[in-house]
């Protein structure tokens, strides 16, 4: 069954709306803070999943628009980061990007490891590590492609991609439970929710009006035709200027994913509109930025072939389950400590969770969920961004090639 981009359109609103009503009817889904496009891409494809096994039934979904949303996501980060905020947020900045620097190599390292104790080739533990996993479905169907053509490794592309899968999906599920865990170290329980009865600074941040334009989803955001004009003409500029450059670049030294080149022309953008003068319009950046993010995560959820996840070999789908403990183990007594061990941190603990695991805009929406229940966290969001969009790509593709080059590979 071919459903077509306006028919996969409309699925991916009625998802987004079975989300809100299961998170908001179901309290187990508050209580650890799922995101709703989790909560709705899951059910979505759950059943997609029952059409398969009894129906013989496979439902194809036109997603021409999935990567378009998810690049006009990232140029809304970009036009939502302004140099002096990172400037200010520098020491954090470089201390989360630490710690991330930190999962990447204990990835690999697991996934070697496991998969020399299980007996399969090591390649498959890279691919079951910071590959797939902090690297997302992009990252590693490239390098699948690499280890199939220069090291021989059948079927690399395909572990990938299954491997991303899984990470996507864990990736959503896990920031909220780890981030309500870390709430009761800090005495913040349900009497936190929204800012209310919790400790002053996270009120004094509720009463902050700049809020981060990711921060509440859910709100209002006023704005005009004429500002949300400019605003789409900016994120055209950026996705152009970004797939121009990410072409430019291809195959050097310098190569990085197209999402990663729309982030930075959005950035170059925003900042240099500052300088003259001319500020984005923020209300309509959050509005559109929301709007993707969701759509986006709504489609990539509800689209899963959750029977690859099935398909995968004993030793890969082992090689994941200890991958995810030890996410939970690192963002629990490394990324939390690290970070302060306040509640910035605990936000910190759950975007981590989400591109961790998964990618950047699960990561966005783990920390939504547990902002818009306990308080602003303006640090987490000046910082996760940059490093998960930015940062960690280039990050991940030194701690690999370091990795390729020992003994064991040759």
């Amino acid at each position: 069954m071919n459903i077509d981009v306006y028919g996969t359109l409309v699925a991916a609103s009625l998802v987004l709306l079975l989300g809100n009503r299961l998170v908001a009817a179901v309290p187990l889904l508050r209580r650890w803070t799922i995101p709703e496009p989790v909560a709705g891409g899951l059910v979505a494809a759950l059943l997609m999943l029952a059409l398969h096994s009894f129906a013989h039934t496979d439902v194809r979904f036109d997603v021409a628009l999935q990567t378009p949303l998810m690049l006009a996501f990232f140029a809304t980060i970009g036009l939502n980061a302004k140099l002096a905020s990172l400037k200010a947020g520098g020491p954090a900045l470089a201390r989360f990007l630490l710690v991330v620097v930190g999962l990447l190599i204990l990835q690999n390292a697991v996934g070697i490891g496991m998969a020399l104790a299980l007996g399969v080739d090591p390649l498959f533990g890279l691919l079951g590590g910071s590959v797939s996993l902090s690297g997302g479905h992009g990252t590693g169907a490239a390098w699948g492609k690499v280890f199939s053509e220069h090291h021989g490794l059948q079927s690399a592309t395909e572990a990938a991609i299954a491997c991303a899968t899984f990470g996507l999906v864990m990736g959503g599920i896990l920031g909220g439970p780890v981030a309500q865990r870390l709430l009761k170290r800090i005495g913040r329980g349900e009497s936190g929710e929204s800012g209310k009865g919790g400790d002053a600074g996270v009120a004094q941040a509720d009463a902050d009006a700049d809020a981060y334009a990711f921060e509440e989803p859910e709100a209002e955001q006023p704005t005009t035709p004429a500002a949300f004009i400019n605003t789409l003409t900016l994120i055209a500029i950026s996705l152009a200027a970004g797939d121009a450059l990410s072409r430019l670049i291809a195959g050097s030294a310098f190569e990085l994913p197209a999402f990663v080149c729309v982030l930075f022309v959005a950035v170059v953008l925003a900042n240099g509109l500052a300088l003259l003068g001319r500020p984005v319009a923020e209300h309509a950046v959050a509005l559109i930025g929301n709007v993707s993010l969701a759509l986006f995560l709504a489609q990539a959820l509800m689209t899963l072939r959750l029977w690859d996840l099935a398909a995968l070999a004993l030793p890969v789908f082992t090689i994941l389950a200890a991958q995810t403990v030890l996410m939970v183990v690192y963002a629990i007594f490394v990324t939390f400590r690290a970070m302060g061990g306040n509640y910035d941190a605990v936000v910190l603990a759950a975007g981590h969770c989400g591109f961790g695991l998964g990618a950047t805009p699960t990561a966005i929406a783990n920390m939504q969920a547990v902002t818009a229940r306990f308080g602003h966290s303006h640090v987490a969001f000046l910082v996760v961004p940059m490093v998960a969009a930015f940062f960690i790509d280039i990050a991940n593709a030194m701690v690999i090639k370091l990795f390729l080059a020992l003994p064991l590979f040759h």
